[in-house]
């Protein structure tokens, strides 16, 4: 009888160890599937804002130039020892209007981009050596944009512009927010520069 007992009681261990050993194997289970289905359900944190902030900065380092043709001359203007021509003024589905277009050194000497930020000066402190400053006036709607720009002032513009030697040039870009459909016409102006109207394609 004992040893029926002790057999007995080795298989109603066993058994209890079996299903305790499965309920944890279940619930593990459990907790990798639910963990693996966030990470791949929804991004991390940082993953919203991460792609913004860098194509941001691609934006202010490749934007100008990009699908421009030189050639086209849809308006030029003097600043102090220095030519603008705007090559494409292009309105694009997302609600943006890109001014693209290129600035010459025509002086005897170097020029730099002092002033061309603009006075305001949240927007010149977070954007030196920029075009920030560039406005469009819609004459017929008799509204101002501004240069699009994020939370901490930093604009959707050409930045960082080193000074221009004699004969130099470097391409520009600036975003605005776009005025209505309706609108095809607007008067740009970038500070030190005269103000030209520009027709909007697009």
């Amino acid at each position: 009888m004992s040893i029926r007992r002790a057999i007995t009681s080795r298989r109603a261990v066993a058994a209890v160890s079996a299903a305790a050993a499965l309920v944890l194997v279940l619930s593990g289970c459990g907790g990798d599937e639910g963990d693996g289905g966030t990470e791949e359900g929804a991004p991390p944190v940082s993953a919203s804002a991460t792609p913004s902030s860098e194509d941001k900065g691609g934006q202010q380092d490749t934007a100008a130039g990009e699908n421009v043709d030189p050639d086209v001359k849809l308006a030029e203007v003097r600043g102090r020892g220095t030519t603008l021509v705007i090559n494409q003024v292009v309105r694009d589905s997302g609600g943006f209007l890109t001014v693209q277009g290129e600035i010459k050194n025509v002086s005897d000497r170097v020029q730099n981009s002092s002033g061309w930020a603009g006075i305001e000066s949240s927007v010149s402190g977070s954007n030196p050596n920029s075009v920030a400053g560039a406005t469009l006036v819609d004459k017929t709607g008799k509204k101002r944009y501004y240069v699009l720009r994020d939370t901490e002032s930093r604009c959707l513009c050409t930045t960082g512009i080193a000074p221009l030697v004699v004969g130099a040039s470097i391409p520009i870009f600036m975003q605005f927010p776009a005025p209505p459909a309706t609108t095809t016409e607007v008067d740009f102006t970038l500070p030190t520069f005269a103000t030209t109207s520009l027709k909007i394609s697009g």
